[in-house]
């Protein structure tokens, strides 16, 4: 069987990572957990790597959520990981950019996944929802918390309450996603997103991502000595004197990432 996750390195320093079970949907069974931890840790590994790109293989879904075949034999466990959680991503400890290329439908724990990337782009005609209400369940691969942070408070809970999803082009006007293109565009202007990226000087764009991700979380005297700190990391790296060489040399810069 051909590999459930897979990786490469398409352009220096960005890495595609697909989940790769068109049959079902790109739903997560455990094959696909271990593959996208492994995924992650890859990235985190790598200084040369500076962005990932996560999406889905076919054109009928980014992801379907839990595969409800694994569920049913009482698989449910294989679907998360100890440091990941559900697909061993949405949980797991990250300093590296993430985009969601969503292809097509991104439902349940498909929108959790699409979620717990820092930024996403998808089809014009992707439904986006979490649909696990009409199942008795909760959402609970942090779409509950998630998604009201990421919308209108209104909108969030009606998504959440009646278990009807929105449109990709509903989900671009309110902030949920970054753009929504037609289904062919959906790689390029992921790319173009991570060449721009890959533009700027990498240990600043993780240290400020490390702010970011936590303002939700902190109060503002905190926020203001986490953003202190991450600060003085990155004056003391190579990266910083190389901005202002590259301005007084007039040449682009040359950015290690170490």
């Amino acid at each position: 069987m051909p590999d459930a996750v897979l990786f490469e390195v398409t352009a220096p320093h960005i890495a595609l990572v697909t989940i790769n079970r068109p049959e079902a949907r790109n739903a997560v069974n455990g094959a696909v957990a271990a593959g996208l931890e492994a995924a992650v840790e890859r990235v985190e590994a790598d200084p040369d790597l500076w962005v990932a790109i996560l999406t889905g293989a076919g054109q009928h879904a980014f992801c379907a959520g839990a595969d409800l075949k694994e569920v049913a034999a009482g698989n449910s466990a294989s679907l998360a990981t100890e440091k990941g959680g559900f697909g061993g991503f949405v949980r797991a400890q990250r300093s590296k950019l993430w985009i969601a290329a969503a292809q097509s439908h991104a439902l349940a724990g498909g929108l959790e996944l699409l979620l717990s990337c820092d930024l996403a782009v998808a089809a014009e005609h992707a439904n986006l929802g979490l649909p696990e209400v009409k199942r008795s369940l909760v959402a609970g691969a942090g779409g509950v918390f998630r998604l009201p942070r990421a919308l209108p408070k209104a909108i969030a809970l009606q998504m959440i309450a009646t278990g009807e999803p929105i449109l990709a082009t509903q989900a671009a006007q309110h902030g949920l996603i970054n753009a929504a293109v037609p289904a062919n565009e959906v790689m390029p202007v992921a790319l173009d997103l991570a060449h721009r990226v890959t533009a700027n000087a990498p240990i600043a764009v993780r240290e400020s991502l490390g702010v970011a991700r936590r303002a939700a979380d902190l109060p503002e005297a905190e926020l203001w000595e986490v953003s202190r700190a991450a600060s003085g990391r990155v004056r003391a790296t190579e990266d910083f004197k190389e901005g202002p060489r590259a301005f007084i040399e007039k040449r682009a810069p040359r950015w290690t990432g170490r």
